[in-house]
């Protein structure tokens, strides 16, 4: 009678181990992965297998020769024992620790200032209100009391149920005639309103002509590159004397050539 085989599961990885066995491949060399495939630091120096992709510690990380240690591709005691063939692959450490421990910093910082790829929408425009709630435009209390005459004919004159009839309004001859009622109240106030803004405005239009014509008018106000007789000269109408170009350029300009001799 034959005796039943167990079937044996992944083993735990260990730490390190003794074997002197090595692999015939050669050596996984470190600077060939990117940073955040392995770690260096001495406590748990490991790194992701090319082969299972799975962390591997790797044996001896302070010693001469560095190794990745037997280690089985499942998970230890769940899949079925199937041992990697990057067992006991040597690992040529060609980084140093600070080297690595920069680059991984630098690219954690790089990632996390990148920008997300999430889509932002604009939002949805909320929809305009029913002709019937808009508020209606300022007008006069003439206006108001024209459209709600308007209304009241037009209404009185249709079939619809609760038409306006007798004293009772439906909501739109009501709105109208509220706002009729609030145009009335606020008239005189919105007319003592302008008159006094018109008042404001002739007053500071007053004052600046007023600044404006005692800045003009003071000898300090002329220009200080010809004098105050040659600004007054250029600012009068007078006629040219005969014989001359302009009075702008001085009295007595002549007109002809002047030969001058010594």
């Amino acid at each position: 009678m034959s005796t039943p085989t167990i079937e044996r599961t992944a083993r735990p990885r260990r730490s390190r181990t003794r074997s002197r066995n090595v692999s015939p491949r050669p050596a996984l060399v470190i600077s060939t992965l990117k940073p955040h495939q392995y770690d260096l630091r001495p406590t748990c120096a490991s790194l992701i297998c090319p082969d299972c992709k799975t962390w591997v510690p790797i044996t001896g990380v302070q010693a001469k020769v560095q190794k990745l240690v037997p280690h089985d591709t499942g998970t230890a005691g769940k899949d079925a024992a199937v041992r990697c063939p990057g067992s006991n692959r040597l690992v040529n450490v060609d980084v140093a620790f600070e080297v690595w421990q920069r680059r991984l910093e630098d690219g954690g910082a790089e990632a996390a200032g990148r920008r997300s790829a999430r889509q932002h929408y604009k939002p949805i425009p909320t929809p305009a209100k029913p002709v019937t709630q808009m508020s209606l435009a300022a007008m006069s209390v003439s206006d108001a009391l024209t459209a709600y005459r308007d209304h009241l004919r037009k209404c009185r004159a249709s079939s619809v149920a609760g038409r306006c009839g007798g004293t009772r309004r439906c909501a739109e001859g009501a709105r109208l005639a509220a706002h009729y009622a609030e145009l009335t109240r606020t008239q005189p106030l919105r007319e003592h309103e302008a008159r006094v803004d018109a008042l404001l405005a002739r007053r500071r239009s007053t004052t600046a002509w007023a600044k404006q014509s005692e800045a003009t008018a003071s000898p300090k106000a002329t220009a200080k590159r010809g004098g105050t007789a040659v600004e007054e000269a250029n600012n009068s109408c007078r006629h040219r004397l005969p014989g001359t170009v302009s009075d702008y350029r001085g009295p007595q300009v002549p007109t002809q050539p002047v030969h001058i001799t010594s």
